[in-house]
């Protein structure tokens, strides 16, 4: 078989990038800072589980492997489509309905990926159930559940998520979904934490043990018995996605002051809210001991 010519290689590789334009989510700060937020909050069973099942370029901090799915996704193509899930329009999640990929296989979006991962790591310490790789499975997991928080990768179908909307943020050239992605927060570090990552982290962490310290025990319960509550994470992104991240943009519009302030505090609760139920999820898996305890102030 003859080598592939170079403009076939520059058609494989545009038609890979287009395959996997909404496979980022928050970015890869966004993604870190969820799991910072996490790690205060796992048990002790729970964090010596993660710790275990790292690898060792993670340095024991599952904070470092969080933006891992996006980094690999060129090498999992089939992964692409477990980072969102679409909807035909509408402002509601429906799973069987709209967690499926391109081809109509069920169960392929952030949704089903959440729930299949979090199985998989269920088998933890018994042998004769896994035959996962369960490195993956937690690094593919703690990287969907930020996924699933951000409000336009559970969104429209028609402009994928908001990647086909145009749009100036300030001055700069973006897409809607990548102002979500990562325009927000970077402006938010950059006019509030001065650029500091982990002052953001820091800033979060103590509006919920201030300002949402009431918010936090809702944020733990959903209307089923599942372990990850992915389902209602997605009904609530694309409403989100509806009433802020949507609402009132137009195509080529340029979004200022009027849209961040008014959009970047849905951004740090939804940073703060994966982070919590991330824990909460790891916390049911590796310890059941405390399963639903969150503490009101972690160290």
């Amino acid at each position: 078989m003859a080598a592939p010519s170079p403009q076939q290689l520059l058609l494989l590789l545009l038609v890979s990038l287009l395959a996997n334009r909404r496979a980022e989510a928050w970015g890869k700060e966004g993604h870190i800072m969820t799991c910072k937020i996490a790690e205060k909050y796992l048990s002790e069973d729970a964090a010596a589980a993660v710790r275990e099942l790292l690898p060792a370029a993670a340095g024991g901090e599952l904070s470092t492997m969080c933006p891992w799915a996006d980094e690999v996704r060129f090498r999992y193509h089939w992964a692409s489509p477990l980072h969102y899930a679409n909807t035909p329009g509408l402002c509601s999640f429906n799973s069987t309905r709209d967690c499926h990929d391109s081809n109509g296989v069920q169960g392929m979006c952030v949704i089903g990926a959440i729930n299949n991962y979090t199985d998989q790591l269920l088998t933890y310490k018994d042998s004769t159930k896994s035959s996962y790789n369960l490195t993956e499975s937690l690094m593919f997991l703690a990287h969907f559940v930020g996924d699933v928080h951000q409000p336009l990768h559970v969104a429209f179908e028609e402009d994928e998520g908001g990647n086909t909307i145009n749009v100036h943020w300030y001055k700069a050239k973006a897409n809607l979904h990548h102002v979500w992605d990562v325009s927000i927060v970077d402006t938010v570090m950059k006019n509030l934490y001065n650029k500091d990552l982990d002052t953001m982290v820091e800033a979060l962490h103590r509006n919920m043990t201030n300002g949402w310290s009431d918010d936090i025990s809702q944020w733990k319960n959903c209307t089923n018995t599942q372990t990850t509550c992915a389902n209602d994470y997605a009904v609530e992104s694309v409403g989100l996605a509806c009433k802020y991240a949507y609402n009132d943009v137009e195509e080529d519009i340029t979004l200022g002051d009027d849209y961040y302030f008014s959009r970047y505090p849905v951004v740090e609760k939804r940073l703060a809210q994966g982070g919590i139920r991330l824990a909460l999820i790891l916390n049911r898996i590796f310890d059941k001991k405390k399963v639903d305890t969150i503490p009101l102030y972690a160290q």
